[in-house]
């Protein structure tokens, strides 16, 4: 079942992003109260999610909500002060930085190469990788493959799991995507219905309908991330206005997302924790 859906289960649920300002920090027993919203990276889905499950359970009478908007679309929500959280899988840009804006890395995630687990290919080296996502390489055939067209599948502008690829196999801006779609889970489903498919995504979200490659013969996975031998990986961000305080229920799950305590559950989510 997709995360969506099982966190709309139960108190916490996926719904727009914003605050409850009429929402009390402090119960009548002195008990944390109020809402929690985030918004932004659909690759934070299952990560966040975790964080958000664990911290309600902790904490009966707060709301936490996530809304997978995307990492441009979760930074501009924070900026525009329509949720207390941003979630980006990326670096905070100059000109977002210099807007107000400070960048706190919770986690670091891979970034897989999936294939479809008919393609006999398993391992490229990240020149080979560039080559085919700009259109330099067509077939199959040309790295080990069968005589087959390749399909490139992608994701939307604004992606902060596209802006990590194109940064890290230097293509930027030269991608020749057959298709552009809006989630992690959009990617894996095309590319697990096409055997001539590659695309990316978060090695947090792969599931056994893709096959994940190996790059330059090493393969993804918590570890390789966790020692830099995997080239492909990029980090899980929480964006938060400088020179704004969080409301009480918002400070104490950055608190606890960020502190050792939340460890286990981020590597429980498939990412490497940052601290």
């Amino acid at each position: 079942m997709a995360l969506s859906a099982a966190m709309a289960l139960g108190a916490l649920s996926l719904v727009g992003c914003g605050s409850d300002d009429g929402a009390s920090a402090e119960g009548a027993a002195g008990a944390l109260a109020g809402s929690v919203s985030t918004d932004g990276s659909t690759s934070m889905e299952k990560v966040i999610g975790s964080l958000g499950e664990a911290f309600q359970m902790e904490n009966e009478g707060v709301t936490f909500t996530y809304s997978p908007t995307g990492s441009g679309s979760g930074i501009k929500a924070v900026q525009e002060g329509r949720c207390d959280i941003g979630l980006s899988s990326r670096e905070l840009k100059a000109e977002e930085a210099q807007a107000g804006l400070t960048a706190t890395v919770l986690a670091y995630d891979g970034i897989a190469v999936v294939v479809n687990p008919e393609n006999p290919v398993s391992d490229l080296t990240l020149e080979q990788i560039a080559a085919i996502f700009t259109g330099e390489v067509t077939n199959w055939s040309e790295v080990g493959g069968a005589d087959a067209e390749i399909v490139l599948i992608g994701r939307e502008a604004g992606s902060g799991t596209r802006d990590g690829f194109e940064s890290i196999t230097d293509t930027e801006d030269a991608c020749t995507y057959r298709q552009e779609l809006t989630s992690t889970g959009d990617v894996i489903t095309t590319v697990s219905q096409n055997p001539g498919a590659i695309g990316y995504a978060s090695l947090a979200s792969v599931k056994d309908s893709v096959k994940a490659i190996s790059v330059d013969g090493v393969a993804p996975a918590n570890d390789t991330v966790l020692d830099g031998s995997y080239p492909v990986q990029r980090p899980f961000v929480l964006v938060t206005k400088t020179d704004a305080q969080l409301p009480e229920a918002a400070q104490a799950f950055f608190d606890y997302a960020t502190s050792a305590a939340a460890a286990d559950i981020i590597i429980g989510a498939g990412v490497v924790p940052a601290a």
